[in-house]
């Protein structure tokens, strides 16, 4: 438990920032997923539309600390090449 009162400040600002980082990687996790339904559904417009929203939230995720630039990078490749794969099979 927090003694100082500086360590109690820092208790209530890290839980602000963990709400906020939640907030950012569950709406990242969304974009995700429509992607990936999208690709599941074979419909080729809405997953290279949905693609394009979800790369941004990911590099914004990078962007703002929520998740590493590389991890955010290696996502959006992942998906682009099965976008790609979808627009083959069309």
């Amino acid at each position: 438990m927090a003694n100082t009162r500086s360590a109690k400040k820092m208790v209530n600002k890290i839980a602000a920032r963990t709400a906020v980082n939640q907030a950012r990687r569950s709406r990242v996790r969304s974009f995700v997923r429509k992607v990936e339904e999208a690709i599941e559904s074979g419909d080729y417009a809405a997953a290279k539309a949905a693609h394009h929203d979800a790369e941004r939230e990911l590099m914004r995720s990078a962007t703002k600390g929520v998740a590493h630039k590389k991890t955010s990078s290696r996502k959006v490749s992942r998906l682009a090449q099965r976008v790609k794969a979808l627009s083959a099979k069309a």
